[in-house]
């Protein structure tokens, strides 16, 4: 009789349910078990703020995964990559002939007194993280009696978790450490905007602050509240963690896999140890941890391609990500050198920058190109053309047309060859209301 491999996940999230899903799809004949901590089927994580505001219910976002077997609120407490085997929190043993780590990350705490109850380390009540769906429902819980909301970060799910606030009713305030919002994927112009847009749905953000202590009462009478740094004090009703996340790496690291930042992967997705891959949030390659769905989910498709027969010589070269909010009014798209153009002098004079902002419809779009190729892009408030500039810069395609027209119209799939080269660091001038293709 011929038995069938065995290939064990650990973890239940969209990295592994990607994995199963194109396992099964590449025609794999393994038997794949997806063991994960979260008592449901895997779900789309980056939707839980439209979950929140009720756009989505939970079943909506379930994730497809093949043929795998779902081993749900199931912890994977130890492994050993000698045995091949993997002890649950339950006390069973689970064999496998390939292993693959898919723990994700760990929402990342701030250094902020009085966020944990002392008597039992959890976070106090009226303080929330949104990084499961269990979260989500104590989120919405909390705010349909709340008025009043302070979202601590001004990162891609900090202001997702603002905008999902405001949408359910609550005065929103964002305390951000950084500059301007989104530093990492947006400049200080594209930043401006999309803080008008958040002021627009009652969102008010304070940057440059930090804050440094919460409490639930104090003795000159003040209600719930975050101090900051200066000693202003917001009061709020329920305050939401959105630092950032931290590769879940103590699994791996009690195996005795290689550990950095994540877990260290080679081009195959493989680990320091035979028959063991990692792919996600948990993933250090090259030296980088990239945290986003994208990344993510090349990832597990290289590895699926690799254990189901499909493609075993394929190879994960690294990710050109994209960060995009698209739900409800505010919408952005940023990838690739979107800083480019802020420093004076240019960092890399061979790069050129096109600028287009409207701030009676509150876009702004900048395309950064080396020659005729897109090396990175902000669009805020107008995705009309995003498509078609995503495929370019993954493609590494040359672009057609004149520079002002990549702005404004849907960038062809087939590029022809390109008639004009933008002028180095142009500034488009700000168009009229009617300017702007909608």
């Amino acid at each position: 009789m011929v038995t069938r491999r065995r290939i064990a996940v650990v973890g239940g999230g969209m990295a592994a349910a990607r994995f199963a899903e194109r396992h099964h799809a590449l025609g794999g004949t393994a038997e794949v078990t997806l063991h994960g901590a979260e008592p449901r089927a895997p779900y789309n994580r980056v939707l839980l703020a439209d979950v929140l505001t009720g756009r989505y219910d939970a079943e909506a976002i379930t994730l497809p995964t093949g043929t795998a077997r779902l081993d749900v609120g199931s912890e994977v407490v130890a492994v050993d990559p000698g045995a091949r085997t993997l002890t649950l929190a339950d006390g069973r043993r689970e064999p496998w002939d390939h292993l693959v780590l898919a723990t994700g990350a760990n929402p990342l705490l701030p250094p902020v007194r009085g966020l944990r109850d002392p008597a039992g380390g959890r976070l106090r009540e009226g303080v929330h993280t949104l990084r499961t769906l269990a979260d989500c429902v104590r989120l919405a819980e909390a705010a349909a009696t709340a008025s009043r909301a302070v979202v601590v970060g001004g990162g891609v799910l900090g202001v997702s978790a603002a905008r999902a606030l405001a949408a359910l009713g609550l005065d929103v305030e964002i305390v951000h450490q950084g500059p301007h919002l989104i530093e990492r994927q947006l400049d200080e112009d594209a930043a401006t905007a999309l803080g008008a847009g958040l002021r627009r749905l009652g969102v008010e953000t304070y940057l440059g602050n930090r804050a440094r202590a919460y409490a639930e009462g104090a003795p000159d009478g003040t209600g719930r509240h975050v101090e900051l740094a200066t000693g202003y004090r917001l009061g709020t009703d329920l305050v939401v963690l959105a630092c950032g996340v931290r590769p879940r790496t103590a699994l791996a690291h009690a195996a005795g896999l290689r550990v950095g930042t994540g877990v260290v992967v080679d081009d195959t997705l493989a680990t320091s140890s035979p028959g063991v891959y990692a792919v996600g949030d948990c993933v250090e390659h090259r030296g980088t941890v990239h945290g986003l769905s994208g990344p993510a989910w090349e990832q597990a498709d290289v590895l699926a391609a690799r254990l189901s027969g499909a493609d075993p010589h394929a190879r994960y070269g690294g990710s050109r990500p994209l960060s995009r909010l698209t739900a409800g009014p505010l919408e952005y798209a940023a990838f690739g050198e979107v800083h480019h153009g802020d420093e004076e002098p240019a960092a890399d004079p061979e790069l050129d920058v096109l600028r287009l902002s409207d701030a009676t419809r509150g876009s702004y779009k900048k395309l950064v190109l080396r020659g005729d190729r897109l090396v990175g892009a902000i669009l805020l408030g107008d995705l009309a053309t995003v498509d078609g500039l995503t495929r370019a810069y993954e493609h590494d395609d040359p672009l057609p047309g004149l520079p002002l027209h990549l702005l404004t119209a849907a960038v062809p799939t087939a590029a022809p060859p390109p008639t004009t080269t933008p002028t180095r660091a142009t500034d488009a001038p700000a168009p009229t209301a009617q300017g702007v293709a909608r």
